[in-house]
């Protein structure tokens, strides 16, 4: 099966784009089309569409790659969600209200998870996200951008490490060079099971969280920081793509199958019980099939795990300690 034609939508730059309700809807409309459209090139799929509206306010498009040729399973999922801020979830967002006010909520995002069949090829994830704060009457009391990317590998392949982070690298440098190794630290710091003694999900990225235009974050203006995240919505293109086009014929065993897995369980445990994103939609009435999107089609939890030394376990587990991926020339 091959691809369908491109997602329709003319492009609409970020620095055109004044942060407002309105603008931030259409950009997240846009990645959503250019991160589509990349996936199906690379799996040669037309992505299958589904619409949803939440009771309360908002709603959102799902597009999902299942047993496809490359990927098992890949998602790219659009939310617009709006309405009366759960208190639990008020108090997980930490945002500024006025003491005694009921906070209500606008957030537009997109989000993606790629599982790919092969074990060569190893999972991403990205996610970028624009969210309010307001009061009853319309005021807004806060806002601020979230998102990031990270790549969790199976096969102890380095120099897919080295490339990801260095396309990070250069997307970050072009708006602050203080920004990638601060925020490639705070996905370290993230995405790790704490209740697996702080095991790495993957081999990280960047990650970034209640960013706001007004604090000037490395010098950004409300519009440069709309860029910057712009551009870290683009990136899979440069950091991504290329990595599963050299991986994708290569051939594996049985037991690079077995190992992937077990990884995905892993993956698992991190999103069901440490994932932000994940908990703020179950906790908003979100589209339970698309906040779960990120879920493999199969993992595994073996009874027990056996790692010989200088074994491609060995070197995966080496691999999951933090490190500097894009050092040197």
């Amino acid at each position: 099966m091959t691809a369908g034609p491109p997602r329709s939508g003319a492009p609409r730059h970020a620095e055109d784009s004044p942060v407002t309700r309105e603008s931030m809807a259409q950009w997240t409309a846009e990645i959503h089309n250019v991160i589509s459209a990349l996936f199906e090139r690379l799996d040669g799929t037309r992505m299958v569409e589904a619409a949803w509206e939440r009771d309360g306010g908002g709603g959102g498009q799902s597009r999902l790659i299942s047993e496809g040729q490359v990927f098992e399973k890949a998602g790219v999922n659009r939310a617009l969600v709006e309405g009366i801020l759960p208190p639990e979830a008020a108090k997980r967002l930490g945002g500024n209200m006025p003491t005694g006010s009921t906070p209500h909520f606008f957030a537009t995002g997109v989000s993606v998870v790629a599982h790919p069949r092969s074990p060569m090829i190893p999972t991403v994830h990205l996610n970028v996200r624009y969210f309010e704060l307001c009061d009853a009457d319309g005021n807004r009391h806060d806002a601020w951008f979230g998102g990031g990317t990270d790549l969790t590998p199976t096969y102890p392949f380095i120099d897919d490490a080295r490339h990801f982070h260095w396309a990070l690298r250069r997307v970050c440098d072009a708006h602050n060079p203080a920004i990638y190794p601060a925020y490639k630290t705070w996905c370290d710091e993230y995405f790790r099971n704490t209740h697996r003694d702080n095991e790495a999900r993957g081999v990280g990225g960047v990650f970034f969280d209640h960013v706001r235009g007004d604090d000037a974050p490395f010098g950004l203006t409300p519009s440069a920081l709309h860029r910057f995240v712009d551009a870290i919505g683009r990136v899979l293109d440069a950091a991504y793509a290329p990595i599963v086009e050299r991986r994708r014929d290569l051939p594996y065993s049985s037991r690079e199958k077995s190992l992937q897995l077990y990884r995905r369980s892993r993956y698992v445990e991190f999103n069901l019980l440490h994932d932000r994103g994940t908990i703020f939609g179950l906790q908003t009435g979100a589209r339970t099939d698309s906040v779960l999107m990120s879920m493999p089609p199969v993992a595994a939890w073996p009874a027990q795990r056996m790692v010989e030394p200088d074994s491609i376990e060995a070197h995966l587990d080496a691999m999951l300690m933090p490190q500097d991926w894009a050092v040197g020339g």
